[in-house]
């Protein structure tokens, strides 16, 4: 009985498509991760300023820092 021909054509093809299917799999996974650590490191300075007044007034509520600290780092924070 003669071999089939197309079965290693059927295995070439079967291989190809898992390569490309990893391949596609991997390029998702580093553009996920890519966009994720774009989105982390662009935090607008908007909400790095409100974050550092936000730590000042904890700061000031626990009497870490004194009416007249909290005062002069507002508003260089204010001004900045």
């Amino acid at each position: 009985m003669p071999m089939m021909p197309m079965a290693g054509w059927i295995a070439a093809w079967w291989l190809a498509s898992l390569l490309v299917g990893v391949g596609l799999l991997a390029f998702l996974v580093v553009a996920l991760v890519a966009a994720i650590r774009w989105l982390w490191t662009n935090v607008p300075a908007e909400r790095a300023q409100d974050r550092a007044l936000t730590i000042l007034r904890e700061r000031y509520a626990r009497g870490e820092i004194d009416r007249e600290e909290f005062e002069a780092r507002r508003r260089d924070l204010s001004s900045g």
